[in-house]
């Protein structure tokens, strides 16, 4: 084991508890990496030695819902809302005023909205192949190619069949879905057993799906621009997400850049960890974002 190894607890938050790995100096600048579907801080394991490194005191949870943090029942609980108020009250929990935000998936779509309602709370934010909450909706309608991308998220609103088709086979779906989009190698058998592990817990798929579920529910758009510093990394080959939802995010940002990935797909930060960990080392511990967005 080595100083930078995570050690994980779980914390209360709010009326929750969430499980978090944590790593790093007690006095470095605190930095929130949060996971998407089907993931566990686990998504982390490259990056949580390499940022505590250099300095940054590294705090990764399991998201509500998510492998041993509280599953709270019903749609509302998941409203983008009440996910953005766990990453505030986490970092109350753990006694910082303000952190640095980093987040993939849908823990990408938490920091974006964390970002865009709290800014006074986030030094800078970190988004990896996930586009701001208010971008999606008005580009998949512009683009037929993005919805049948985003086939799934309807199948996700049936109540009970979703759940009965992720269970199946010890959970052979969402290990099929891990390993056909990514990269040969990206997710070991190891890694897909610990996620299976998580997505086995009592309520956990249920927790899981109502993420997507409750997107229809009523939000505010954002109050405006986010002001401070963002920086997206975006792997080319997401079979998910189109590469041009990032430039349509950075739309929204006054201080932002975008670096792309053209030989990675969704799951950037599993098949290109020394190139991710040195983008964000250089961004979480510099002053900006760095050059003007790249819209080539």
């Amino acid at each position: 084991m080595t100083p930078t190894d995570p050690t994980t607890r779980r914390i209360p938050v709010r009326g929750l508890t969430l499980n978090i790995a944590e790593s790093g100096p007690a006095d470095g600048p605190l930095t929130l990496l949060l996971h998407g579907f089907p993931e566990t801080w686990w998504a982390w394991r490259h990056q949580i030695g390499p940022l505590a490194a250099a300095g940054l005191r590294v705090v990764a949870p399991d998201q509500r819902g998510y492998g041993q943090s509280s599953r709270p029942e019903g749609i509302p609980a998941y409203h983008l809302d009440r996910l953005a108020e766990d990453v505030t009250g986490l970092a109350d929990a753990l006694g910082y005023d303000r952190f640095r935000l980093v987040g993939h998936d849908w823990g990408g779509l938490v920091a974006w909205w964390v970002a865009s309602r709290h800014p006074d709370r986030v030094e800078r934010v970190a988004i990896l192949n996930a586009p701001h909450p208010d971008v999606f909706g008005a580009y998949a309608r512009r683009h037929p190619s993005q919805v049948l991308r985003s086939f799934y998220v309807g199948l996700f609103q049936l109540p009970g069949l979703p759940e009965a088709l992720l269970r199946a086979g010890d959970c052979a779906a969402l290990r099929r879905a891990l390993t056909r989009s990514s990269r040969p190698g990206a997710f070991s058998p190891h890694d897909l057993d610990l996620y299976a592990a998580a997505w086995r817990r009592p309520g956990a798929i249920t927790a899981m799906l109502n993420w997507y579920r409750a997107l229809r529910l009523p939000r505010e758009a954002a109050p405006g621009p986010i002001r401070l510093p963002a920086l997206v990394l975006w792997g080319e080959r997401d079979t998910a997400l189109e590469r041009d939802l990032a430039a349509e995010s950075l739309r929204l940002c006054t201080d932002g850049a975008v670096r792309y990935f053209p030989a990675a797909t969704h799951w950037l930060q599993h098949e290109e960890p020394q190139a991710v960990n040195e983008a964000l080392i250089g961004f979480l511990t510099a002053g900006s974002a760095g050059p003007a967005p790249d819209q080539a």
